[in-house]
């Protein structure tokens, strides 16, 4: 019994420790600067949307034979999304190049997965399957971009 009430304390105390050592951010939309659809700026912190990758802001799709600007709808749908409300991030580390990857919120709306069910962002399965479904939601729908002819943005990056 003594060695079930130890293991107990020392789960309950990690667990502790872990949601202490998570860290959530929180910022008013006003301390928000939308770079593009899958990086923000909140409080001067460059923060970018763990597991999905959005296109470009100057990455074009064709949509009836006219040129769309995927890269900017992204942008503004996110813009659109976060509206006047607050965001909260739940940082899952740094990448490569120094910013926070993160999950962002609005409420209990992740904006990653919105952008991938809208078909304005892709899960990027080269780091993450955590929004997979979400693609597969949009691609069978033809939402955004899954109803135009696109590259997908890592192809563009390759590209220019």
């Amino acid at each position: 019994m003594y060695l079930i009430r130890k293991n107990l304390f020392l789960v309950s105390s990690l667990a502790l420790i872990f949601l202490f050592l998570l860290d959530i951010s929180k910022a008013k939309s006003s301390d928000i600067k939308i770079v593009d659809g899958d990086t923000i700026h909140i409080n001067g912190e460059k923060i970018r949307f763990s597991g999905i990758d959005t296109p470009e802001l100057k990455q074009t799709c064709l949509s009836n034979k006219e040129i769309f600007f995927c890269g900017l709808e992204a942008k503004n749908l996110l813009v659109k999304i976060i509206d006047n409300r607050d965001v909260n991030c739940i940082s899952e580390g740094k990448d490569r190049y120094k910013r926070t990857l993160a999950e962002c919120f609005v409420g209990d709306l992740s904006l990653s997965r919105y952008l991938v069910r809208e078909g304005y962002a892709f899960a990027y399965r080269k780091y993450s399957n955590k929004f997979v479904k979400d693609e597969e939601f949009a691609k069978n729908n033809n939402k955004g971009m899954w109803s135009m002819s696109f590259e997908y943005p890592w192809e563009y990056r390759k590209k220019n």
